[in-house]
């Protein structure tokens, strides 16, 4: 109107700092669509480009990468002065010698065996060895000097092989049947990895001191393990108060460091063998193996379909590129035919989906190569996708055997590049800075993050004041018993001055594009539950924006919550690309440091137990009357088109929650933890137990319906009909929603499968072996086919309708108990 140009102009969403640029068309906005899902409007007015302030704008590039050279290595790569590890055809072996600092009691006889396994990606490449018995001394030394030979040569050993070692004392009680080594004979007391070689690719042959770790109960491994082969390779960094193990590692008489062949020699060696090679027998039935090869990572091939598809990989990298996780997983990483082949096909191997590229940063896949290739599959990968799977990737990190890794550099180049996904992994990085076995790894790329990104330094510590400030508050308000006294205690004290000072102009750690103003101390308030969390509400700076809410919770590990809200994410967009939308609200949550997290607060929403009990005001017995809940959904929704469409969203976000709950295994369901939205929208929240942990109660599992179905989820469903063909109609809708909600998912049963795996070294306690990820194999019955599966979730079905009074019985229970 005034003559001036539209260029000048740039979007911005109305009370967040997120603007949307560039020549893209509206629908392409992630917030447009979110609001158009949600049926919303959405909220953005014109700015003018000279008022936005840009952050400083320049990049840091990553220098590149070089290789070291410290005094005190001798792994200088010269012409002639070294010997390569493939030369070497003597038996790997290593003198252990002593260890000190065990903790055990000096008041008995105590007797220790050192055992030691070599490993690659999870898998053992030979028979473990073990040292004699030795005493332990007052003072918590026992010494062996006993040389372990094992039944491996030098020259097939990995480049990525591991070298596991454990320390157990045999307890006196089992002594008569030492012979049996019986489980309970055995206490473990610590133990360490390290690498068979090392950055530089040469051959460890001097004498070390291991520092060790002590073994924790929910450790990641099975209990019938004595090794700990997905344990981290790095030292225990408390020397003081930990094990310390002397070990010499064999020279073979060699005068020259020992190196790995370079790739050039190994590609080469590659070559001479595909010349003289025949190539997989050509009539072997390629369907048959393909099929094999299809089936979930967890699937045990025999070692013929191992050997018949490995012979096959050029078949597979021709018509189906996706399946070279299951083909890398038939590869004998001990005959370096093999891995010297693997190195060749990678360099000509077609890239990867995100899907497939993610499997193969999972612990199974040790390869430095194969990790490369996968991160170098992840290049393309937009941001979107990036934040969805970014969790999974940190975590990927723990599997990394050298500190400095693709991986590493690859989100520290994408995190200097968006300001969101760094954001992200700080935190991310940041929450588990309490941890020893991760607390190098993390901190140096926290360090990098930091030292490359200096204009985001000052936005973060102003988040870690505020959260500081918080924690303070938290602990004063514990103090008091009744909820009440903490209540005020709370108002009065984020109305001193240093908390108004502290609490203000900071960018919320949950979604970085709300910027807080200033608090509202008489708009917050302390939730009644066990941990007292904190409902705060601060003001938006955005005057356009509303107010912003979180809940801060301490004393809970909310890492598993963060984790399964993140796979409900991802089984939405599973479900978006398959065109369909179940209305899933995976609101944000985010774990900040040890038991420290905020979770966004979902406006508008009830608990299905508030639901019930505003229904019933006069018994808790009546919550059982199925009626209450689509009442109260016909009060907020008045209109018939309103009140349709609010059961609409019911059905389907049901539908969804069903099928999700039931795959997950998500436990301890009950009215608390169940909530709907006014406009009929029903969501979980409270993911403290998946994977079938179930709660016991009076000894026997309280929950034996596979998913939540009450009688008054199927009233709303059939629109509060009874009987007749208009019930009949909507919950058949309903069953064929699920049964087509679980079909989408089990053809993305590998990534899931996959997802979870990559988790397995997070230390949640309810996913820390291989047998728990069984749970999921069993509920996405993987190794049935279609017809058959569907057969088995149907039976789910009818068994979680009939058990709809039940549950419904124990919810009123439930209710009753809290009454009371």
């Amino acid at each position: 109107m005034r003559g001036e140009q539209p260029r000048n102009y740039v979007l911005k969403v109305c009370g967040r700092e997120e603007y949307l640029l560039g020549d893209y068309p509206l629908i392409q906005f992630l917030y447009i669509q979110d609001m158009l899902a949600k049926d919303g409007v959405p909220q953005v007015m014109t700015v003018s480009m000279d008022k936005i302030t840009y952050c400083d704008m320049q990049y840091y590039a990553l220098p590149e990468r070089r290789r070291l050279t410290s005094e005190q290595s001798n792994t200088i790569r010269k012409k002639k002065n070294h010997e390569s590890s493939w030369k070497i055809e003597r038996n790997y072996s290593c003198l252990i010698q002593t260890v000190g600092g065990l903790n055990v009691d000096p008041g008995r006889l105590v007797e220790v065996v050192c055992q030691a396994g070599i490993y690659h990606g999870g898998k053992s490449l030979c028979e473990p060895q073990k040292t004699k018995v030795a005493v332990v001394s007052k003072e918590g030394e026992a010494q062996w000097d006993e040389e372990l030979q094992f039944p491996i040569k030098v020259c097939s050993v990995p480049r990525m092989a591991r070298l596991c070692f454990v320390i157990y004392e045999i307890s006196k009680a089992k002594n008569k049947r030492r012979g049996k080594d019986t489980k309970d004979a055995i206490n473990r007391l610590a133990w360490v990895n390290t690498m068979v070689f090392d950055y530089k690719e040469q051959l460890r042959t001097e004498a070390v001191t291991l520092f060790m770790w002590t073994h924790v109960a929910d450790e990641t491994q099975g209990d019938d393990v004595l090794l700990h082969p997905l344990g981290t390779v790095l030292a225990n960094p408390n020397t003081d108060s930990c094990a310390a193990l002397q070990v010499r590692f064999s020279n073979y008489d060699c005068q020259h460091p020992i190196l790995f062949p370079k790739q050039e020699a190994i590609k080469s060696y590659a070559d001479q063998l595909e010349n003289g090679a025949e190539m997989a027998r050509l009539n072997e039935n390629f369907e048959k193996l393909r099929v094999t090869a299809e089936k979930d990572p967890m699937y045990e091939m025999h070692e013929q379909e191992k050997k018949d598809i490995w012979a096959a990989r050029e078949y597979f990298q021709t018509t189906a590129p996706e399946l070279l996780p299951k083909l890398l997983s038939c590869v004998e990483w001990t005959e370096r035919a093999e891995t010297a082949r693997v190195a060749r096909m990678l360099s000509n191997w077609p890239m990867l989906r995100v899907e497939s590229s993610l499997e193969l940063l999972d612990y199974a896949y040790a390869d430095a190569a194969v990790r490369s290739f996968a991160v170098e599959c992840l290049a393309k990968i937009s941001d979107e996708d990036l934040l969805l799977y970014l969790l999974q990737l940190v975590q990927a990190l723990k599997h990394e055997s050298y500190l400095m890794c693709d991986l590493a550099r690859f989100l520290l180049e994408r995190a200097f590049k968006n300001r969101t996904i760094g954001h992200y992994l700080f935190w991310h990085l940041r929450s588990e800075m309490h941890v020893p076995s991760v607390c190098v790894r993390f901190g140096l790329v926290l360090e990098a993050y930091c030292r490359g990104c200096q204009d985001h330094i000052s936005t973060l510590t102003r988040q870690i004041t505020c959260l500081d400030k918080l924690k303070w508050v938290s602990q004063a308000i514990r103090k008091k018993k009744e909820i009440s006294k903490a209540r005020a205690a709370l108002h009065i004290h984020l109305q001193e001055e240093h908390c108004m000072e502290q609490l203000c102009d900071f960018a919320s750690p949950l979604t970085p594009s709300l910027v807080c103003k200033r608090i509202k101390p008489d708009r917050c308030t302390v939730k009644d539950s066990k941990m007292r969390p904190l409902l705060l509400e601060f003001e938006n700076v955005d005057p356009t924006g509303t107010d912003i809410r979180i809940i801060l919770k301490i004393g809970d590990d909310l890492r598993q919550d963060m984790f399964t809200l993140q796979m409900l994410r991802i089984m939405d967009r599973i479900w978006k690309n398959a065109g369909y939308d179940f209305r899933l609200n995976p609101y944000n949550c985010i774990s900040m440091e040890y038991a420290v997290g905020m979770i966004e607060v979902v406006e508008e929403a009830e608990t299905v137990a508030n639901i019930q009990k505003q229904s019933a005001l006069f018994n808790a017995a009546s919550t059982i009357s199925k009626a209450n809940l689509f009442q109260w959904l016909r009060k907020q929704n008045q209109s018939e088109s309103a009140l349709n469409k609010a059961v609409e969203e019911f059905t389907m976000s049901c539908a969804g929650y069903c099928v999700a709950t039931y795959v997950l295994g998500i436990a301890d369901r009950h009215p608390d933890n169940i909530m709907v939205k006014k406009t009929g929208q029903l969501f979980h929240i409270d993911f403290g137990h998946f994977l079938g942990h179930f709660k016991q109660k009076y000894g026997f599992k309280r929950e034996r319906v596979p998913f939540v179905l009450t009688h008054d989820f199927i009233h709303v469903i059939n629109k509060g009909q009874r009987g007749g063909v208009g019930e009949q109609l909507d919950f058949k809708i309903f069953k064929e929603l699920c049964e087509t909600a679980f079909k989408i998912l089990r053809k993305h049963g590998h990534l899931i499968l996959s997802l979870f795996s990559m988790m397995i070294s997070t230390g949640l306690p309810e996913l820390s072996s291989e047998k728990d990820l069984q749970y999921l194999r069993e509920t996405l019955v993987m190794d049935l086919s279609e017809e058959k599966a569907i057969e088995h979730f149907r039976m789910k079905f009818v068994e979680a309708q009939k058990n709809s009074w039940t549950t419904s019985f124990n919810w009123a229970f439930h209710n009753f108990d809290k009454n009371n």
